[in-house]
């Protein structure tokens, strides 16, 4: 993730030098940014940001674990395999995060992410096609929204706009739509 003051081209040739070779960076906005000199564009996706309003939360279950910096290999399996959206090998470092296992097999995720002065950021939320519609995904929400809420935060996340199963899932949480944004991926060439 990276955050640029304006998508001028000279904030985005600042973003490029702090860039390897390789990486891949998303940004958040209300309209689609243009790649500029030496940033090669991977995708625009619509977005849209969630927010909790629902007051107190259901208790959370204890199904889940913690994840650890061991687990990463899984996660970014489990990542490519379902396309949360952006997930990195990095991403772990950004917050906590927890999974539910199947025999030994990393089957479903969730995390935090960005935080912002009394908001945290629900990420990374995927269930292996193999196991959905198992209730994975909602325990591992409500576990992260109660570890939130206890900490006088509120819960915020993202979908993208044509992942109508998510935001049914997360509006029976309590979320609700507080507006539509874009991602863009942008890769800085080997």
């Amino acid at each position: 993730m990276a955050a640029l003051r304006e998508d001028s081209p000279e904030c985005l040739q600042a973003l490029h030098r702090l860039m390897k070779g390789g990486d891949i960076v998303g940004l958040f906005s209300i309209e689609p940014v243009a790649a500029t000199g030496n940033l090669q564009l991977i995708a625009h996706k619509g977005l849209e940001q969630m927010i909790y309003d629902g007051g107190e939360a259901p208790p959370a279950g204890d199904e889940y674990q913690t994840l650890a910096p061991d687990a990463v290999p899984e996660m970014m399996q489990l990542a490519r395999l379902t396309q949360p959206g952006p997930f990195a090998v990095r991403t772990i470092e950004l917050g906590r995060y927890i999974g539910m296992r199947s025999g030994g097999q990393l089957v479903a995720m969730a995390g935090e992410r960005m935080r912002f002065d009394g908001f945290t950021e629900i990420s990374a939320v995927c269930t292996h096609p193999d196991h959905r519609g198992r209730g994975h995904a909602f325990a591992l929400v409500r576990a992260l929204m109660r570890n939130i809420l206890d900490r006088g935060e509120t819960p915020f996340l993202h979908i993208f706009s044509d992942n109508a199963r998510a935001g049914a899932l997360y509006r029976q949480l309590g979320f609700s739509h507080r507006r539509s944004l874009t991602v863009t991926i942008l890769k800085r060439p080997d």
